[in-house]
């Protein structure tokens, strides 16, 4: 009996002796030179003592480096959506697009049948010196083999960009050559344009669409502006539909150009940057040239100063819907190694005082579907989906009501335009099939077409040919058949396309936005306000 009572005690005693040996292990390892106690220090410095201790302690072999890069972007995502890591590996590349020109061949190509076409060759640049014609076939580069099923885009343009100065050898098929025809090309400075055309819509009113705020846009700008001028510009339309941004410097000396000294174009501040303001310096050239902007859902940041600064100094109005809502200011700010961060360090305001910043406090993918959210609430069709009264009211200079809220509210709503969608249309769509069909008529018409300069010629062109029921036997062979129904819907926008995408694969930009304004229904509805009185357009826009 006395054996059996010892033996309950056995266990217990047996799991304070583990215990007793856990806790002696533990001192003996805090003891034995770990640095696990400089974890008791200061909040500021927890990130690199934790580096420092997984670099020291951690039970395998780990590259902190890589750690850090990984760890760094999931850090800035506590923040704002716009604050944002660059590693150092795509540093170059995002900062090329805001430059305005990359390294390369001067090309522009389409994927076609496993084949990569050039489309567009760029007027002195090194493939425009050499003879490269559009319609060419790129087949080889480096002896490498650039076609063939699966073939994309980064393939492409990882093989043909390149830096100022080196070579590449491609391998052109011509249409009139049975070999292939060899090219030897000095890489160069390939200009990347932000204003994509500029012409005359009629004697008196401009057009002018600006794609991005990029380092050579003003000037780009002031060139579209002075060419329009000299045909006779008394109004002008600028167009920054799709338009995400970029320098702030850019927009505001366009800006400058249309405002009288002192008003206000913009101010910035932030919790740790004073107030700063920017106001118009009496130099501008166009304070004389009556202005329209228009707008829409993907118009952000810089696109939103111009608009908010043209509309809160009642100097123009603005047509379309509601802008993204894109108000931070950021910083770039580089490392040693290459990389860079872009921090958020202030907030826009336009003269008003409104903030173009929407509410971000749901979090980054709220925040971006935030657009969807709007479609499906009705924005994109009644101007009046919008809560208003749920936003700050904020006075024009001359006391007219604007609306707060994140974004620029227009004063004349244009709703998206979905009149002419049909199931034929959205299988076409899907598919991609106008765009491939204007690619292969322009091509194996090009001789003929390249005789045409203008959009009107085009169009002239056009009338002795039924290029709808051309594109609808292509269609068919492409697995879409088309229905009288269907068609009745959509082949007014279908036709357009067709014609506006051929005049595009041969004159570019200037065949293309001509055309297309014939079913374009923002700029359509801009044209028309246009040739009201400036005063009167004022002072009944329909801001809501």
């Amino acid at each position: 009996m006395k054996n059996n009572k010892y033996t309950v005690y056995i266990p217990v005693l047996l799991a304070i002796a583990l215990a007793a040996g856990i806790l002696i292990g533990n001192r003996l390892t805090r003891n034995s030179g770990s640095n696990t106690a400089l974890l008791s220090t200061s909040k500021s410095n927890k990130l690199n003592d934790i580096m420092d201790l997984i670099q020291n302690a951690y039970v395998d072999s780990i590259s902190t480096d890589s750690l850090v890069e990984k760890t760094i972007p999931q850090l800035l995502k506590n923040l704002d959506p716009h604050t944002t890591y660059i590693p150092a590996k795509e540093l170059g590349g995002v900062e090329e697009e805001m430059r305005g020109n990359f390294g390369g061949i001067g090309v522009q190509f389409s994927i076609q049948d496993d084949t990569v076409m050039v489309v567009d060759v760029i007027s002195g640049g090194p493939s425009s010196k050499l003879g490269i014609l559009q319609g060419d076939r790129i087949v080889t580069v480096n002896d490498t083999l650039l076609a063939g099923k699966g073939i994309k885009n980064e393939k492409v343009l990882s093989k043909l960009r390149g830096e100022k100065g080196t070579k590449v050898r491609v391998g052109i098929k011509r249409k009139e050559f049975k070999e292939l025809i060899a090219f030897e090309i000095i890489r160069g400075d390939i200009p990347i344009y932000s204003v994509d055309v500029s012409y005359m819509i009629d004697q008196t009113t401009g057009y002018i669409k600006v794609s991005r705020f990029g380092e050579k846009t003003y000037e780009e700008f002031m060139a579209g502006m002075e060419k329009l001028q000299a045909l006779g510009l008394k109004s002008v339309i600028v167009d920054l539909r799709g338009n995400p941004g970029g320098y702030l410097n850019a927009v505001i000396k366009m800006v400058n150009e249309f405002l009288d000294k002192g008003e206000l174009i913009v101010y910035t501040q932030g919790n740790s940057q004073a107030r700063k303001t920017y106001q118009a310096d009496s130099r501008g050239k166009f304070r004389d040239i009556r202005i329209e902007v228009l707008i829409d859902d993907f118009s952000a940041s810089a696109s939103e100063i111009f608009a908010g600064a043209i509309q809160d100094n009642d100097r123009g109005w603005i047509v379309g819907r509601r802008s993204f809502g894109k108000g931070l200011v950021q910083e770039q700010i580089p490392f040693n190694d290459g990389s860079a961060i872009r921090l958020t360090v202030a907030r826009y305001y336009t003269p008003s005082g409104r903030c173009i910043q929407k509410p971000y406090d749901k979090g980054t993918d709220e925040y971006y579907k935030d657009i969807m959210t709007r479609a499906i609430h009705g924005e994109s069709q009644k101007a009046d989906s919008l809560k208003y009264s749920d936003t700050v009211k904020y006075k024009t200079l001359s006391g007219r009501i604007v609306h707060g809220g994140g974004g620029i509210m227009p004063d004349y709503f244009v709703p998206s335009d979905t009149l002419g969608y049909s199931p034929y249309y959205a299988k076409i769509t899907q598919k991609g099939l106008v765009y491939q069909f204007a690619l292969n008529y322009a091509d194996s018409k090009r001789i003929e077409l390249s005789k045409l300069t203008s959009s009107g010629d085009f169009e002239t062109h056009f009338q002795g040919t039924d290029i709808l029921k051309l594109f609808q036997d292509f269609a068919d062979k492409k697995g879409v058949k088309s229905n009288a129904k269907d068609l009745k819907i959509s082949s007014k926008i279908i036709d357009y396309q067709i014609k506006a995408y051929i005049a595009r694969n041969i004159i570019g930009e200037d065949g293309f936005y001509p055309i297309i304004k014939n079913i374009d229904k923002t700029l359509i509805e801009a044209i028309e306000k246009s040739k009201l009185p400036i005063q009167q357009n004022l002072s009944s826009a329909v801001t809501k």
